[in-house]
């Protein structure tokens, strides 16, 4: 038998070199990355808020490449728990933009200078994540050509398959009418909505409302709203801190996050529900 844990024990503080806490987190390696450029107090808000938000895309599209590899293997089980798992990462991705929410004008030009040509749309990881949602562009790997690590990783996630792309061949594994258009595309180009693949979508929403098909469609449907809620988030948080000035790194800012806000994820997801 085990015996129970005494209640008045003390955790072991004696450990060889650092804790084994810190060799698993790497604490203070996180809590030194950070290096403000300017005087300003309200910088360091805004440099950790942006690490954070890249740690959060850097596990949300290891989700969602978790859950295109299991649709790949037909384990529905798998993509579904990998899926829900995105979107309390995505609650908590939205969440970050809060300190960063209520930034003035003249808050923001107080450090503005520090960033110099940097952007958040030269995201290596958002790029990834775009790039599963089928938002695929092969002029967004230019930045990188100087970076040939990232430029190879980026390129091999431009020729493969997206997440929805994977969605979409595992319905037509399962009987449904996905045209030969669609499953043998080129992966590497951006997914636009299909009549016929709206269709599917429809004749599921119409249907058993407790199929696996129609689950999965509203787990992807809740990581598109998610997504969208990110986009408008980020376009409101930038409107107030600069209005419509020019982005940094010469961006379009405002006008391209609007552009972005516009569009649907999964677009047949949406358009499909007009119909049931």
């Amino acid at each position: 038998m085990t015996a129970e844990p005494r209640l008045d024990a003390t955790p072991n503080l004696d450990f060889d070199g650092t804790t084994p806490y810190e060799e698993y987190v790497r604490a203070w390696q996180l809590s030194h990355l950070q290096e403000p450029l300017s005087d300003d107090p309200g910088e360091m808000a805004f440099l950790v808020t942006t690490q954070v938000m890249e740690l959060w895309f850097t596990v949300i599209v290891h989700e969602w490449e978790t859950a295109a590899r299991a649709l790949r293997g037909d384990d529905l089980p798998g993509a579904m728990a990998a899926l829900k798992r995105s979107t309390y990462e995505l609650q908590a991705l939205n969440a970050s933009w809060e300190p960063l929410a209520h930034l003035t004008p003249a808050q923001f030009n107080a450090f503005r200078s520090a960033l110099g040509d940097a952007s958040g749309f030269q995201s290596a990881t958002y790029r990834r994540l775009e790039f599963l949602l089928g938002e695929k562009s092969a002029s967004m790997l230019v930045p990188y050509e100087s970076a040939p690590h990232i430029h190879a990783e980026l390129e091999k996630a431009l020729h493969t398959p997206s997440l929805y792309d994977e969605v979409l061949r595992f319905l037509f594994r399962r009987g449904h009418e996905i045209p030969a258009s669609v499953r043998e595309r080129e992966v590497a180009e951006r997914h636009a909505a299909d009549p016929a693949v709206e269709d599917v979508w429809q004749r599921i929403y119409a249907g058993d409302q407790h199929s696996d098909e129609c689950r999965l469609g509203e787990a992807l449907t809740e990581v598109a709203e998610l997504v969208w809620r990110w986009r408008n988030d980020h376009l409101v948080a930038t409107r107030r801190a600069m209005g419509a000035k020019v982005g940094t790194g010469g961006s379009p800012g405002v006008a391209w996050l609007e552009k972005r806000a516009a569009k649907s994820v999964f677009p047949e997801l949406w358009t499909a529900r007009s119909r049931v």
